[in-house]
């Protein structure tokens, strides 16, 4: 497009963030291109000291321009960078984030908040149910096509088990490996079923193979592991999905494809938000907590928070 792409994605590097903003760019249909951040030292910062600036991204990451017409973006670190773009473009360059920026939240056209946050409600917030993401279904029926002969082997119900793992204040080890293998195969047992499971970057490999070995899953991919990473496949065939609690934008994925959706979350690790993230899905009937019991006749509500972004951009003129 002359003049520069008019909608930049800041792609921020921790992959559940710039899902997040990708999600969102998707949604809107507009043509758009991806900028992706790498950090220095300063990105430790909080915001208020960094102010609007890209002094905290490594200089050949750094925004340039032609500036877009919008940028959207996700997580504390790109707001700054995200600021710093509309003021160098004399503030042509609308603003849309994802999660709460920090500081300078005012300079935003649309802050995309999950209700979860308990962020008071402004002319510029939008609420959402959880994050938004990118299991549309285009991309879960194309996922299904590429990984239907590898999970065929797999019992049915076929169910995807998505681990997480530890957080910053909460390990993930074997006692809690343990308690997630037994209420999984519970469930299995329940409904004579096979595990496919995947792990995360938080997982911890002793974790992973507890559960692994607890578990003996009929198909697995373990974090940084290697090969293609069978995640929307799992999302798209699975007949009941079982996700950790302590991701949020796990547990909305899990969502997407309108299956049964159990969250593994022993209040000893759930973080109050969290907790409040799973009582609004328990709530909208998007997903029930694990204990073991199945009721055949329930499917999950799906819902699309990256569309409800989108639809809140174009609604407000900021494209």
């Amino acid at each position: 497009m002359s003049g520069g792409a008019r909608v930049r994605v800041l792609a921020d590097d921790r992959a559940g963030h710039a899902n997040q903003a990708l999600a969102v760019a998707e949604a809107l249909g507009a043509p758009f291109e991806v900028r992706a951040l790498r950090y220095n030292g300063l990105a430790r910062l909080p915001n208020r000291l960094l102010g609007a600036t890209d002094r905290h991204i490594a200089p050949e990451a750094r925004p340039a321009p032609p500036w877009p017409d919008l940028v959207i973006a996700a997580g504390r670190r790109t707001a700054p960078a995200a600021r710093a773009i509309r003021r160098r473009s004399g503030g042509r360059t609308r603003l849309a984030q994802c999660m709460w920026p920090g500081a300078g939240a005012c300079e935003f056209d649309l802050i995309a908040v999950p209700a979860h946050d308990l962020r008071p409600a402004r002319p510029n917030t939008a609420p959402t149910l959880g994050a938004p993401h990118r299991a549309t279904p285009a991309r879960l029926a194309a996922a299904a096509d590429e990984w239907r002969a590898a999970l065929a082997r797999v019992p049915r119900p076929l169910i995807a088990l998505l681990v997480g793992g530890a957080t910053r204040r909460r390990p993930f080890g074997a006692a809690e490996a343990d308690a997630l293998a037994a209420r999984t195969a519970a469930l299995a047992a329940a409904v004579g079923g096979g595990v496919a499971m995947t792990t995360s970057r938080r997982t911890g490999r002793a974790a992973a193979e507890r559960l692994a070995a607890a578990l003996a899953p009929g198909h697995a991919h373990f974090w940084g592991g290697g090969g293609a990473n069978p995640y929307f496949g799992y999302l798209a065939l699975a007949d009941i999905v079982v996700a950790t609690g302590d991701s949020a934008a796990m547990c909305t994925e899990a969502c997407a494809a309108g299956r049964p959706v159990y969250i593994h979350a022993p209040p000893a690790r759930t973080s109050a938000k969290h907790a409040r993230l799973h009582a609004a899905l328990y709530e909208r009937g998007a997903a029930r907590p694990l204990d073991g019991a199945h009721d055949p006749r329930w499917r999950a509500a799906p819902f699309d928070d990256a569309a409800l972004v989108a639809r809140a951009i174009r609604e407000r003129g900021l494209l």
